[in-house]
């Protein structure tokens, strides 16, 4: 039987281009990028290099990146670093309830200091409103920190007008575009984004490093202390080997962004013609149009999610409940709870993507395993 995954947004396998880029660095290229011999200043102008090619994906400057161990730390650095250098300012900020728990566990954080958050609330489809953004903005909010598309659902949210109101209003505007990062144009300039949040192994590059973009002139407290790295931004040695697998999983990622769109929205039709073909009844969480391809929210109503995950590792498919952060508990994704879902589609949703790899007729022959697996009367309620 055939292996078939289906949870990219989870995680992605390296890309065999990706990978024969890091192996230099793990030997030959192995120095310090700090160190002043030639061993270190050729591992420091490979962190440039990257650094250039990671900022020409965001249409931003190679001073205003950030490399991290991934994208929790750069929510994590974002969030506390604004609230931390602004305090003079105030100390609210908003964000809302679907966000990813690195940005919301880092709220919660920054509330037993003291600071003030508002969560705004979602429509059914997961999207938040804009004009909700523009009531909760106060004379001491400092930051507004909205994701750009959903890991669970998909949803697109209105960045470009979130991120124009906020500049019109004074506030800094962050975004964890951990999940569309390498699917959607990102232009931070034309979106009005201040900071913003991105991780390799959601696009096919190694695990543990990230990166966070802080638009020039924004003040910022370091998050790690130690040496003098990323400007006194983030202590500790560059991870070298990661960084530049990074570059060129961006660098890939970008070449064919409009090609795996399109072929993921193609996946994605694949599945859902099976289920219509076999009588699979289904609902679609989510937003209907403005959404990523790569993400498929799925309920299936009279399915428990726990016996469906169980049923489909049996029979060699990998799909998911929610975010892989939470994926080991039992408990209803917070996302699909704010967005008010009737009880029988949050207690049987799965969540199915695509990524590097799967194929027409893998997806096929999943969607029709899946169906099988819905016609059994052992698997229902």
């Amino acid at each position: 039987m055939q292996e078939i995954y289906l949870d990219h947004a989870a995680t992605t396998p390296v890309h065999p281009e990706v990978l024969r880029t890091m192996l230099p660095y793990y030997q030959d290229m192995h120095g310090n990028p700090s160190s002043m011999h030639r061993y270190g200043q050729r591992t420091r102008h490979v962190v440039d290099e990257a650094r250039s090619v990671i900022a020409r994906c965001l249409n931003a400057e190679p001073g205003e990146i950030i490399f991290t161990s991934g994208g929790t730390e750069a929510d994590n650095m974002a969030l506390v670093g604004i609230m931390e250098a602004n305090q003079s300012k105030g100390k609210h900020l908003i964000t809302s309830q679907i966000e990813h728990h690195a940005v919301l566990h880092t709220c919660e954080h920054l509330e037993s200091l003291g600071y003030e958050v508002t969560y705004l609330p979602v429509d059914e489809t997961g999207r938040v409103a804009v004009e909700d953004v523009e009531r909760a903005i106060r004379p001491e909010t400092v930051l507004i920190s909205i994701m750009f598309g959903n890991n669970e659902v998909g949803t697109l949210q209105h960045v470009g007008k979130m991120g124009k109101l906020a500049q019109e209003k004074g506030v800094y505007f962050h975004t964890d575009a951990v999940q569309a990062f390498g699917i959607e144009e990102i232009d931070v300039k034309r979106l009005h984004i201040d900071l913003l949040s991105v991780s390799a192994h959601k696009i096919n590059g190694p695990k543990g490093i990230g990166a966070l973009y802080v638009r020039h002139g924004i003040k910022i407290a370091p998050y790690l202390y130690g040496g003098n790295q990323e400007k006194k931004r983030r202590a500790g040695t560059e991870n070298v080997p990661g960084i530049a697998g990074f570059a060129r999983a961006a660098e890939l990622a970008m070449e064919t962004r409009t090609e795996r769109r399109d072929h993921y929205k193609m996946l994605r039709n694949i599945m859902l013609d099976v289920w219509n073909k076999q009588g699979v009844e289904y609902v679609i969480n989510g937003h209907p149009e403005l959404y990523m391809p790569h993400v498929l929210n799925v309920s299936f109503p009279g399915i428990k999610t726990d016996a469906m995950l169980m049923h489909l590792d049996l029979a060699g498919i990998a799909a998911a409940s929610g975010s892989a952060c939470t994926s080991g508990s039992l408990e209803i994704s917070h996302v699909l709870r704010a967005m008010n879902l009737p009880d029988k589609r949050l207690e049987s949703a799965i969540r199915f993507s695509f990524g590097y790899g799967n194929t027409e007729e893998q997806v096929r022959e999943a969607a029709e395993r899946i169906g099988h697996i819905l016609m059994r009367d052992s698997v229902k309620r």
